[in-house]
């Protein structure tokens, strides 16, 4: 049996007028290019097990926004497991990030399947702040723990 895929990654959240609001970006690639729901997901990636997940977090930030992570206090929000098995594991730093300075880093798939053709698609197609009650059905089902674990902490 093979041990599980993990990812990490860093959930922004900043506070505003109406509660807390987090930085979730829109997956790439054409999969995702037409569904909303369940294609947002926290800046992420997988990492080997002898990397540490709080480095492979703030790598993978700043491979997928092409900005490097903000310093401030890291709250652990533990770790998910997808349906797809992969278990996330996520940080929670209050910061306020401009989205326009956002570059998101690429990867290469063939497309279309079979054509033998390899084309470039960003890693996030998009990055918006939302608020929690927003971003409750657009993000991976399971990465919803998250925004609850975020809310009974800072909220």
């Amino acid at each position: 049996m093979t041990a599980a895929k993990r990812s990490a990654g860093l959930l922004l959240f900043r506070r505003a007028d109406d509660g807390i609001e987090v930085l979730l970006g829109h997956m790439g690639g054409p999969f995702f290019a037409r569904r909303d729901a369940g294609a947002w997901t926290v800046p992420k990636g997988e990492y080997e097990p002898d990397e540490p997940a709080w480095d492979a977090a703030r790598r993978e930030f700043q491979e997928e926004l092409g900005l490097p992570p903000p310093d401030g206090e890291a709250v652990p929000l533990g770790e998910v497991r997808q349906t797809n098995g992969k278990i996330v594991t996520v940080w929670a730093v209050e910061a306020d990030l401009d989205v326009a300075t956002v570059v998101p880093g690429t990867f290469t798939m063939e497309w279309p399947r079979g054509s033998g053709q390899a084309q470039e698609f960003p890693e996030l197609d998009r990055v918006e702040w939302l608020s929690l009650d927003r971003a409750r059905p657009l993000l991976v089902k399971a990465q919803t723990t998250f925004l609850d674990r975020l809310a009974e902490q800072r909220g």
